[in-house]
């Protein structure tokens, strides 16, 4: 009975620790390009100044058609840190890498975050720290 409480708590708990949670939208895509709109909440008790990401495009059969790498918060002064508690949305813009455009318009896109940095320099892990909801 004992291990079972220990184990429900832990599990309750590895379930509320995502302190970045990031929903991701379906992609927009005209001829040559597709956006991406992320939503970024920051459940962190701390500022959180910087976070990079990278999203990959897929077609229908899971095939990578595109990708962007880009600081998604903080860097320029157009993308300040994000305060604790705030939210803000960030637009991926991905190019085709194919001057006629892509293939097809039925892409999902999937993002990844591989650094997290709150104030002070101090490192979040992204794979605990950050979850991410598809729409």
């Amino acid at each position: 009975m004992r291990n079972r409480i220990f184990l429900v708590a832990y599990l309750l708990a590895a379930a509320v620790h995502a302190q970045l949670v990031v929903t991701v939208w379906p992609p927009e895509v005209t001829a040559t390009k597709a956006v991406v709109k992320l939503e970024l909440k920051n459940n962190f008790a701390e500022k959180i100044e910087s976070a990079r990401a990278v999203c990959f495009l897929t077609d229908a059969q899971g095939n990578v058609v595109g990708h962007a790498t880009r600081w998604v918060v903080g860097g320029t002064p157009e993308r300040p840190p994000l305060e604790p508690g705030a939210t803000n949305a960030f637009h991926f813009v991905i190019t085709s890498p194919d001057p006629s455009g892509f293939a097809t318009t039925n892409l999902t896109a999937r993002v990844n975050f591989s650094r997290v940095v709150l104030v002070g320099g101090k490192l979040a892990d992204p794979v605990k720290d950050v979850q991410i909801n598809i729409r």
